[in-house]
């Protein structure tokens, strides 16, 4: 049963990616403990595996070097996504201009730009609530 439920997921994320309506709450642990949380695009995903997130190097990336812990929540009327696992950021020339994308040429010069960075997020456990259908599980 989980697998129907994952495989739907899966596929309700990759049409979001990269999409006109991509975007999720991103959530984290600030400098103080407390919960910080933002809406962001998703560029890719692997799934309900991992998501990568196109944004700048300042408070995001700062935070998450910081403590890595993180969630995220795709939801909707007819499906809620929720996430829980890891989040690291990537400043790799080669995954910086494989993630590029004609929108982020509003906030950034080019994949070169030292201010732009990806942020990778990995699934450890997952709750999924997919056409009145729920799964609960861990990826690790």
């Amino acid at each position: 049963m989980n697998e129907k439920i994952i495989e739907r997921a899966r596929g309700i994320i990759e049409e979001r990616a990269g999409g006109p309506q991509n975007f999720c709450t991103l959530a984290f642990v600030d400098p103080d403990g407390y919960p910080h949380t933002t809406t962001i695009s998703i560029s890719k995903s692997g799934g309900i595996r991992w998501l990568t997130f196109c944004t700048g190097t300042g408070a995001k990336a700062d935070i998450i070097n910081l403590c890595n812990k993180a969630s995220v929540c795709i939801n909707s009327a007819d499906y809620h996504i929720a996430l829980t696992g890891t989040i690291e950021q990537i400043t790799a020339p080669n995954v910086k201009k494989e993630m590029w994308y004609d929108g982020l040429k509003n906030h950034f010069s080019g994949w070169d730009d030292p201010n732009y960075c990806v942020l990778k997020f990995t699934t450890e456990r997952y709750n999924l609530l997919v056409d009145w259908q729920e799964a609960r599980g861990s990826l690790t």
